[in-house]
């Protein structure tokens, strides 16, 4: 195909070799010179065999999609569109696909966590469906996303924009003042989000008395400052528990217009980001409570005790250090393991141990059996918040809203 030395290439191999010939291909692609700007990024996607475009069939379903909320929705669910609520993200978020909201009661405070109702446009089995699958997930890369939906869903009728009616799934919480859940419903809404708010934002209101955005935003002041109150709350009782927070800064790469890295800097993990991490975490643990009682089959995001053998490795190298972990091995409790991580904070060693510590445990995986999250210290937990941009989350949507309906028959169970 005219490649030259430099160029990266994508080759179909057409001999696999033997101990005397080596193997050989034939080039069927050109991605580009290894010198020329995102020719890295696309050999990225192409090793890992990522499908950037959607296939036709799955782009005429999409076309009979509606860019706006049906009138007849507003028969079927609950209307909540007079409910204060706001999207907090990062500034350059395109899919929105969580909102929340906080009012008062007599018992302490109801939160409401307010996903996007993706099931309700990607139905089952159909071509959207089946490529949505075959991705898993939305696909982030150091300059674009490769999403698991297409554009005209992810970032807009399955997006919740401010001052548009979008449908939702939510989940109620009734959490009382020592940060416990105390009674819940999940139900089918109608929603019109107020304001579109950033990190920055939310965190300069709560921050920031002299701030310019608490006029901007002077009407969500009250509820932003309950929600802080909240969060805290839930924070404390998950540390109470024995949940680990490992604080690792993520890392942003600032590229100029050529693609090229110009800067590294540290997300940045502030007030505003711990609040909604919050706010995803009590409602994921609530929603996979909920049907796990009901005995339903489910999706569950599980993370299993660590490998005793890895344990003991981490308590011999920290001991080095003059620090100790109690506990047998076999039986080790996330406190301890939150305790340790604590006692290193602003050490010299603080990295080193913390990432030894995240090594010594083993993966989060998705299964249908709740074998609790040991990470979290949590007996439930599931992913429930994002499916605009993971199958699993859009998979368990589909069994809520079933039982929501009256749908989960004897063929429905089995099916799932």
């Amino acid at each position: 195909m005219g490649a030259i030395t430099g160029h990266k290439v994508v080759v179909e191999l057409t001999y696999y070799g033997s101990e005397t010939k080596k193997p050989e291909g034939k080039v069927v692609e050109i991605i580009g010179h290894v010198n020329d700007p995102g020719t890295d990024i696309l050999s990225i996607v192409k090793a890992f065999g990522l499908t950037t475009e959607f296939p036709r069939e799955v782009l005429t379903e999409v076309e009979q999609i509606p860019d706006e909320v049906e009138r007849k929705e507003e028969e079927n669910r609950l209307d909540i569109r007079e409910l204060q609520m706001v999207t907090i993200d990062g500034e350059d978020a395109k899919d929105l696909d969580d909102a929340v909201s906080l009012t008062k009661n007599e018992k302490g405070y109801e939160l409401g966590v307010h996903i996007a109702d993706v099931t309700h446009y990607v139905r089952e089995s159909s071509e959207l469906d089946k490529e949505a699958l075959e991705r898993g997930t939305s696909t982030y890369l150091v300059d674009r996303v490769i999403p698991m939906l297409p554009h005209k869903l992810s970032n807009g009728i399955c997006s919740l924009n401010a001052g548009v009616d979008r449908l939702a799934l939510s989940c109620f919480m009734t959490i009382d003042n020592k940060g416990e859940v105390i009674d819940h419903k999940i139900v089918e809404t109608l929603i019109r989000v107020d304001r579109r708010m950033s990190y920055t934002q939310v965190k300069a209101i709560l921050e920031e008395p002299d701030s310019q955005d608490r006029i901007e935003f002077k009407e969500q002041i009250l509820m932003l400052e309950e929600m802080g109150k909240v969060a805290d709350l839930l924070r404390n009782q998950r540390q109470r528990r024995g949940s680990i927070d490992f604080d690792f800064p993520e890392t942003k790469m600032i590229l100029d217009e050529k693609g090229k890295p110009i800067e590294i800097k540290p997300y940045d993990r502030n007030v505003a980001t711990k609040l909604i991490e919050d706010f995803m975490l009590i409602a994921n643990e609530t929603v996979a409570e909920d049907f796990f009682w009901q005995e339903m089959p489910f999706v569950y995001r599980t993370h299993d005790k660590p490998d005793p053998e890895k344990i003991e490795k981490l308590k011999t190298f920290i001991n080095n250090f003059g620090y100790i972990l109690k506990g047998d091995k076999e039986t080790i409790h996330p406190k301890e393991l939150q305790m340790l991580l604590a006692s290193v904070e602003g050490k010299d060693e603080e990295a080193l141990i913390s990432r030894l510590t995240l090594r010594s445990m083993k993966q989060a995986r998705y299964t249908p059996e709740n074998s609790g999250h040991f990470g979290l210290a949590a007996t439930y937990y599931c992913h429930f918040t994002s499916p605009i941009r993971r199958y699993p989350d859009l998979q368990i949507h589909r069994i809520i809203k079933d039982r929501l309906n009256g749908r989960m028959s004897k063929d429905r169970i089995e099916h799932y």
